[in-house]
């Protein structure tokens, strides 16, 4: 069995198997390096209007979709990190907690949850109060 917990997206556990790989980030990286290089430089030699604007439209597709790549590359990192941290400015429980205080609670009420979400994040501040 695996240490490294489950990390859920759009309802079942996210799969470093099922989406682009680290290969493939950088060879978009690659593509899009050469496009941006190559854009200006046709620019300055006077290569046709169509052919420079349509590799200024191939870098904000390759904007795109290296950005997603990106994104689906740091979710995994996030699904490889071990146990859960507390934010450090954090006031209020985190879903986390929440759900670690229900999975502890058992078949506890919901006010006996609410209870102990209240204990574990510590003692919270209500605002200011107003007066008439």
């Amino acid at each position: 069995m695996s240490s490294v917990r489950a990390v859920p997206y759009r309802g079942e556990d996210l799969d470093a198997e099922r989406g682009p790989g680290l290969g493939c980030f950088r060879f978009q990286l690659v593509v899009l390096i050469f496009f941006v290089v190559l854009t200006p430089i046709g620019v300055t030699l006077g290569w046709p209007d169509w052919l420079t604007a349509a590799m200024l439209f191939t870098i904000i597709i390759l904007l795109f979709f290296t950005g997603q790549t990106m994104i689906f590359l740091m979710r995994l990192v996030a699904a490889d990190r071990r146990g859960r941290r507390r934010p450090v400015a954090g006031t209020t429980p985190t879903v986390g907690q929440i759900e670690d205080a229900s999975a502890d609670a058992g078949a506890s009420t919901g006010e006996d949850v609410a209870a102990n979400v209240a204990e574990a994040s510590g003692p919270q501040d209500d605002g200011p109060t107003v007066r008439q």
